[in-house]
C-alpha cells in the first residue's frame, strides 16, 4: 500500500570516527534562497572534498533545507513525528563533475551506533537501541543510539513517472495492512514495525546517495544504492516489510524466488558496508548462551571500528570467551568492566551518556564498485555537520542504477536528515536541481 506521508528511507545498518572537528569554516556568506531551486554554480575552481568549505563555496547560491520528520501511519515514527531540522545545499559542476555543500544544524555529534555496555545488575552485555524507546504510556524510557545521515534521491533518466511531482514520495511505501500468509487461513496483517521502497513499473528506478558519516570518516565515501519495484505489487502487497526494492548499486536481478510469492532474487554483494559486531559465547565456557561483542581494540575509546583493523597483526582483537561475572578475554589480554564505569551507563535517566569505552556495535568496511561513486567529507563543527561530496556527472554505469547529469537539465530530487537514530528520519521533498549555463 502507498500513502502520500510515508517515509523515505528504511534501513537496516550504521556506524563512524572519533575525532575530525574544525572550527574554521568561515567564508564569505552566499547569496541564500528560500525557493526549493537549487543552482547549480559553473566553476573553473574545484573544492577540495575535505568538509573545510573552500573560498570558492560562497559563489554559489544556497538553498534553505527544512526537513520534518512525517507520520507515515504505522507508528514507525512515534516519538519523532513532527521533529524539524535546519541547513543548507549548496552545488557547483565542472566539465567532469557536480559537487555538493550541505550544512545540518546539529547541537550533538552521534555517531555511535548501538554500542555494547556491560549491566553490572544482570552481568551480561547488552547493545544500546538505535532509536528511542517508550514505555505503554508514551514516556521516553531510552534515547537512541544511532547516527546522524544525510540522503537524497533522484529520477534515474526520468523512468519514474510521478517523481517530477512527489520526488521522496515517489516510492514511499507502508505495508499496513498487508495479506499475511504465514497464517492459515491468510489474513490481513498491521505491519507497525516495517516498511519498504519499490517503484511502481518494472522499468522505473530512483538513485539513492546515502552518507554514513562513520563510512565517510573512515574511507571518504558515500553509498551509492539505487531503488525498483521490487517484483511489482503482487510481491510487495503480500510480503510486508520483505518486499524491499531498495538495493546496493551492481546488484541485478537474479532467477525469481522458487517458493511463493516468487519475489526477484537478487546477486549477492561482497562489499557490504558494515557488519554487525556481534557473537554467541557460553558463559564460562559450558553456560548459558549469551551475545557478546566480537571484536575489540583494548581500551580503545573509538566509535567504530575498521575492518582492515581486524587482519592478523591488527588493533582489533577476537573475544574468545566470557565468564559468568561478565570478564572478557581475547587474544594477549582480558577486560573486566567492572572496574569502573567506561564500559557501563553513566546514570539511570534515559538520558544518561554511557563510558568513554563502551565497544562499538559495528564493524566499518569500504563500499567499492559502483557504491563507491560518490567521494565524501565528513567534519562536525560543534553546532553543525558539514557534509561535501562530489561525483561525476556521468558515472561508468552501464545498469541504469545512477542518474545522469550530463545534459545539464532540471533534476528533481528530495533529502532526509537522520538525528541519532537508524530508522526515523526528517524528509524535504520537492527540490529542483538547475545547472547554471
Amino acid at each position: 500500500m502507498k500513502t502520500s506521508l510515508n517515509f523515505f528511507l528504511f534501513v537496516f545498518f550504521a556506524l563512524i570516527f572519533a575525532s575530525c572537528t574544525k572550527n574554521a569554516q568561515v567564508v564569505a556568506p552566499a547569496t541564500s534562497t528560500n525557493s526549493n531551486e537549487l543552482l547549480s554554480y559553473n566553476t573553473a575552481t574545484a573544492p577540495a572534498i575535505d568538509g573545510t568549505v573552500d573560498a570558492i563555496w560562497s559563489e554559489a547560491k544556497l538553498v534553505n533545507l527544512t526537513a520534518v520528520v512525517p507520520d507515515p501511519g504505522n507508528g514507525l515514527f512515534s516519538g519523532y513525528i513532527g521533529d524539524m531540522y535546519t541547513g543548507t545545499l549548496r552545488s557547483m559542476y565542472d566539465a567532469t563533475s557536480i559537487y555538493f555543500l550541505a550544512e545540518i544544524k546539529d547541537n550533538s555529534k552521534n555517531i555511535k551506533s548501538a554500542p555494547w555496555y556491560f549491566d553490572p545488575v544482570t552481568k551480561l552485555w547488552a547493545r544500546e537501541s538505535t532509536s528511542k524507546r517508550f514505555d505503554a504510556n508514551g514516556v521516553l524510557t531510552r534515547d537512541g543510539f544511532g547516527e546522524d545521515k544525510f540522503s537524497m534521491l533522484w529520477n534515474i533518466d526520468n523512468s519514474t513517472s510521478k517523481f517530477s511531482a512527489q520526488t521522496c514520495y515517489a516510492s514511499c511505501h507502508v505495508f499496513t495492512p498487508y495479506l499475511n500468509y504465514a497464517v492459515t487461513p491468510a489474513a490481513m496483517a498491521s505491519n507497525a514495525g516495517s516498511g519498504n521502497h519499490y517503484t511502481n513499473g518494472a522499468n522505473e528506478k530512483i538513485d539513492m546517495w546515502w552518507l554514513h558519516p562513520n563510512r565517510g570518516f573512515a574511507f571518504g565515501k558515500m553509498d551509492d544504492n539505487y531503488q525498483d519495484w521490487a517484483g511489482g505489487p503482487q510481491v510487495t502487497s503480500l510480503v510486508g516489510g520483505n518486499g524491499n526494492g531498495r538495493h546496493f548499486d551492481d546488484l541485478v536481478p537474479t532467477t525469481p524466488s522458487t517458493t511463493w510469492p516468487f519475489r526477484p532474487g537478487y546477486t549477492a554483494d561482497a562489499t557490504q558496508g558494515s557488519i554487525t559486531n556481534t557473537q554467541n559465547l557460553k558463559l564460562d565456557g559450558t553456560g548459558t548462551t549469551v551475545a557478546v561483542p566480537k571484536w575489540i581494540i583494548p581500551n580503545s575509546t573509538a566509535d567504530f571500528i575498521k575492518s582492515t583493523d581486524t587482519i592478523a597483526g591488527g588493533a582489533a582483537k577476537i573475544i574468545t570467551a566470557i565468564s559468568s561475572e561478565g570478564l572478557l578475554t581475547y587474544d594477549g589480554g582480558s577486560l573486566d568492566p567492572k572496574t569502573g564505569t567506561d564500559y557501563q551507563r553513566l546514570g539511570t535517566a534515559a538520558t544518561s551518556p554511557i563510558g568513554a569505552k563502551c565497544i562499538p556495535g559495528n564493524l566499518v568496511t569500504p563500499v567499492l564498485l559502483g557504491r563507491a561513486d560518490i567521494s565524501l567529507g565528513v567534519v562536525y563543527t560543534g553546532t553543525s555537520w558539514i557534509y561535501e561530496f562530489k561525483r561525476a556527472l556521468k558515472t561508468a554505469d552501464v545498469l541504469k542504477q545512477d542518474v545522469n547529469f550530463s545534459d545539464l537539465a532540471d533534476y528533481p530530487f528530495g533529502v532526509a536528515f537522520w538525528n541519532s537514530n537508524n530508522n526515523q528520519h526528517a524528509i524535504q521533498p520537492g527540490l529542483l536541481l538547475k545547472f547554471q549555463k
